[in-house]
């Protein structure tokens, strides 16, 4: 394999076999070894081993690829290609046996998110974009919702611990204001997949980390939407905020976020 489209249809298919396979798990929560990394932050046996099952598929697959997941160590390529994973995004609503939680693998390369798959096996939802060439759920072209005005939609809403709650509620207060409403379903990923749907019009969050955040963010870019200038490997690296929309939107919430997280 040595092309974007081969890299695709790679990520396609592992992350169909990494759903199944967190699945199983999510369907046998009784028996599931769950640890705490911070206040409401879960890491579960789950997330290791299907992270390990996704590294072990890639190396196979592309042993020259760089890998950087939420649950193990940096591994560095020579190819000029890095996978960015996240096994299972929203694992409090997994624990909790909530089914809004999904499979995320982002593909980038020269500082450009190539491919990003979400996988969302509750629902059997396998959203996959490539740069350039689109945007698909379960085959179907996707687009963002068109000329919906803020105050006849909903923007999601995120917030994790790594930020003060203050600004975040300045944020909820400016949307209901503008006449919108919110959601939040504890998984970023998940819902900028949504946008890219057409259920949302956006999404804001302070700060996200690269493998929550990737996938999504082309999902929407290549849906029509918008998206903030990032620098990938910065984001890898540190992670940063995301602010997503309609094109009808977009300004509007940025306005808002800028508000609170630089006013």
């Amino acid at each position: 394999m040595s092309n974007a489209f081969d890299r695709r249809a790679f990520a396609f298919e592992v992350c169909q076999s990494a759903g199944e396979l967190a699945l199983s798990y999510f369907r046998d929560r009784d028996n599931l070894i769950v640890d705490r990394k911070g206040a409401q932050d879960w890491v579960s046996e789950a997330d290791k081993d299907v992270e390990t099952f996704i590294r072990q598929e890639l190396s196979k697959a592309w042993p020259d690829d760089g890998i950087f997941g939420e649950e193990h160590g940096a591994q560095r390529g020579t190819s000029g290609f890095d996978w960015v994973i996240d096994p299972i995004d929203g694992t409090t609503n997994f624990v909790n046996g909530i089914p809004a939680w999904t499979v995320v693998l982002a593909g980038v390369s020269s500082n450009q998110i190539e491919i990003g798959v979400i996988h969302d096996p509750n629902v059997a939802e396998m959203y996959v974009g490539e740069r350039g060439k689109g945007a698909l759920l379960n085959g179907k072209t996707l687009s963002v919702a068109a000329d919906v005005p803020l105050n006849a939609g909903t923007v999601s809403v995120g917030y994790s611990n790594r930020v003060r709650a203050e600004p975040v509620l300045d944020v909820i207060e400016a949307l209901m204001k503008s006449g919108a409403l919110y959601h939040r379903n504890a998984s970023g990923a998940l819902s900028l997949a949504y946008v890219a749907a057409g259920r949302l019009l956006g999404y804001v969050e302070e700060h996200m980390n690269a493998w929550d955040c990737l996938a999504g963010q082309l999902l929407v870019q290549e849906a029509g939407g918008t998206i903030e200038d990032q620098d990938v490997y910065d984001m890898i690296r540190e992670g940063g905020r995301v602010v997503v929309g309609t094109p009808a939107v977009f300004p509007e919430i940025k306005a808002i976020a800028d508000a609170a997280w630089l006013g």
